[in-house]
């Protein structure tokens, strides 16, 4: 008598969905068809979350940064899934061969090599391809090092504006922190080893060496610190000598001012430059009233020429 049931021994078999928590075996469960964007360890491996893990574990593909940083996270939680580099210089050749898979069905994990995705990286390109062509996108949060160190910093975090890295060098540097310094919340910044001292002088010449700060080092790892206090202070420590390891930079938000109007701008102005050259005068005066700096500058250039 002939069955309709198909062969068992001959069926192809599921991709392992297995991962390990400790000596713990697990097995993550079926995933819809989309691009889900995982969250990953930003230095405690432990900070990987369990949907994270099953995400990863049952994704048929897995972009990441640097193949050799994820391979590390795989390997520590038993992970099977094929890896991909995707980073922002093959983006251009490898983004078709991910919108084909999303077109066939399959699901695709993007990582980045540390916290979360599309947070000072370029993969918010596909993210708008994938929207734009119609398909799904799965957010799994995890670990963030500018929210670790704003909570731990001490300073408001109900309004912050995140601002990734300043630029290298001085001159635009300074212009950056020129815009940003107005903006009334807590600003948050990342910065290299080598330009931390820097950055923090041109912070302490353009906000004002008052304004509050916290510089995070190492956040979840073995060597975490926080440094706080006012940026004068921070930035005259970090002079001292060379640093060591990832940062984060929180600055508490501008004091709120009086509003000043043109006359206690240019009475200000006066006497600023009875000591001061014509960009001193602006940026103390911009620094007491919250007025544009380069408003003040022409202003002060002016009253000079009189």
């Amino acid at each position: 008598m002939s069955s309709t049931e198909p062969d068992q021994s001959e069926a192809p078999k599921p991709a392992s969905r297995d991962f390990f928590i400790g000596a713990h075996r697990l097995t993550a469960p079926s995933l819809a068809s989309g691009l889900y964007i995982v969250a990953t360890p930003i230095g405690n491996l432990g900070d990987m979350t369990v949907r994270g893990l099953e995400v990863l574990a049952a994704a048929d593909l897995v972009a990441c940064e640097d193949t050799r940083v994820t391979a590390t996270l795989m390997q520590r939680f038993g992970l099977k899934t094929p890896l991909t580099a995707y980073h922002e210089h093959n983006a251009q050749k490898v983004r078709p061969r991910l919108m084909a898979a999303l077109e066939a069905g399959k699901a695709v994990a993007l990582v980045s090599d540390a916290g979360t995705p599309l947070v000072s990286d370029p993969g918010y390109r596909l993210v708008r391809e994938v929207v734009e062509a119609g398909y799904k996108v799965f957010p799994v949060p995890g670990a963030s090092a500018p929210l670790a160190a704003l909570v731990a910093s001490g300073l408001p975090s109900d309004t912050f504006c995140f601002a990734g890295f300043l630029p290298q060098k001085g001159g635009p540097r300074s212009a950056r922190l020129e815009e940003l310094s107005r903006i009334p919340a807590t600003l948050i910044f990342f910065e290299s080893p080598h330009r931390i001292a820097a950055s923090l002088a041109d912070m302490a010449s353009v906000f004002g060496g008052e304004r509050e700060a916290a510089v995070a080092r190492e956040i979840t790892k073995r060597f975490e610190t926080f440094e706080r206090g006012t940026l004068e202070e921070l930035a005259r420590h970090f002079a001292e000598g060379p640093a060591r390891g990832e940062f984060v930079v929180v600055i508490a938000p501008p004091p709120e001012r009086p509003e000043a109007d043109a006359g206690d701008a240019d009475a200000l102005l006066a006497e600023a430059l009875k000591t001061m050259k014509a960009a001193g005068a602006a940026k103390h005066v911009a620094q007491l009233t919250g007025l544009d700096r380069k408003d003040l500058y022409a202003r002060a250039l002016e009253m000079k020429a009189k």
